[in-house]
C-alpha cells in the first residue's frame, strides 16, 4: 500500500507543474496525492516558499525537495 501524499506549490509555478507530470505515473498505480497551494496559509508560504515544489508523506511527515526523479520518489515512498 502506498502512503498519501501532499504536494505543496503554488499557480503558475512551472517547476510545480514539473513535479506533478512527474509524479502522474505514479499516481496512475494508486499513489494518492493531494495538491496544496501555499497560498492558502501563511505558515506555508514561510515553510515552503523558496522549496516548492515538496513532496510531503502525511504519514511520517518526511519531505522530498525538489529537485526529483520518478526513481528517488518510488525510494522516498518505501522508506
Amino acid at each position: 500500500m502506498l502512503p498519501e501524499c501532499q504536494l505543496f506549490g503554488t499557480l503558475g509555478c512551472h517547476l510545480c507543474e514539473q513535479a506533478e507530470e512527474i509524479l502522474m505515473p505514479l499516481v496512475e498505480h494508486g499513489l494518492l496525492v493531494e495538491l496544496l497551494d501555499i497560498a492558502e496559509r501563511p505558515e506555508w508560504v514561510d515553510d515552503y516558499g523558496l522549496r516548492i515544489p515538496v513532496l510531503r508523506r502525511v504519514d511520517t511527515g518526511a519531505e522530498l525537495d525538489w529537485p526529483f526523479e520518478a526513481e528517488q520518489i518510488v525510494g522516498f515512498l518505501q522508506v
